[in-house]
């Protein structure tokens, strides 16, 4: 049978095992060092769930405002064309208009006149009133008066400050979509220090990575309060 221990070899065992070294998760520094790697882990998470979220928002605030700045620059343009149709109808108008002046015919006049829009009536009565026909300084036509207005025209004017306006907006929230997605990559970094500290043993290793984290965090979070909130 094999002999067992002896009793000065097993106290030589406890006595071993009892003056081995901790392992250094149970250590106080490697307490401390968890404790400081969950903390910094915690807040970048919250940061970058926020900051991931306000890219998202502004991103689609961006698209947003550069398709309503689209819609409103068609919606403009066909404004515009109808004003011109509109200016060429009235041209029209009036070079019948003045042809049967220019043939000393009434009859064909009164019937041009009849022609005349509404509008283009008080242009053409105020143009008129300034005796044109021996007049010099008066304006070539009923179109040059400030009397004449075209309703499209002003809403096409309207729409196209509106589209400029939007376009701006657009614009300025892809920038700030980007500053986000910026501060992401900054909080993500943190993220890849504090992960590859848990693979060192040194403390001092781990302590300036958390250290190198957290000044990370503090610019992240600086930059954050820098930016307008979320899009309304």
């Amino acid at each position: 049978m094999p002999e067992g221990l002896s009793p000065i070899e097993a106290g030589k065992k406890v006595h071993e095992h009892t003056n081995q070294p901790h392992q250094p998760g149970t250590t106080r520094h490697s307490r401390t060092v968890q404790i400081g790697e969950a903390l910094l882990l915690s807040l970048v998470t919250i940061a970058a769930a926020w900051s991931g979220y306000a890219a998202a928002k502004w991103g689609t605030e961006s698209r947003f405002e550069l398709a309503q700045a689209a819609t409103l620059r068609n919606l403009a343009t066909r404004a515009d064309l109808s004003a011109l149709s509109t200016r060429n109808f009235d041209s029209s108008t009036f070079t019948a208009w003045f042809t049967a002046f220019t043939l000393d015919d009434p009859q064909k006049q009164a019937i041009a006149a009849r022609r005349f829009r509404p509008e283009f009536k008080v242009a053409f009565d105020a143009w008129m009133a300034t005796d044109p026909f021996r007049n010099p300084r008066a304006p070539p036509g009923p179109t040059y008066m400030p009397q004449y207005r075209l309703a499209d025209q002003a809403k096409a004017e309207a729409l196209d400050r509106e589209a400029v306006a939007a376009s701006a907006a657009g614009h300025h929230a892809g920038v700030v979509g980007d500053d986000y997605i910026r501060i992401t990559v900054f909080l993500a970094a943190v993220l890849f220090l504090v992960g590859i500290g848990s693979t060192f043993k040194l403390h001092t290793i781990r302590y300036a990575l958390i250290g190198v984290g957290s000044l990370l965090l503090i610019l992240a979070t600086v930059l954050i309060l820098q930016q307008p909130g979320l899009p309304g």
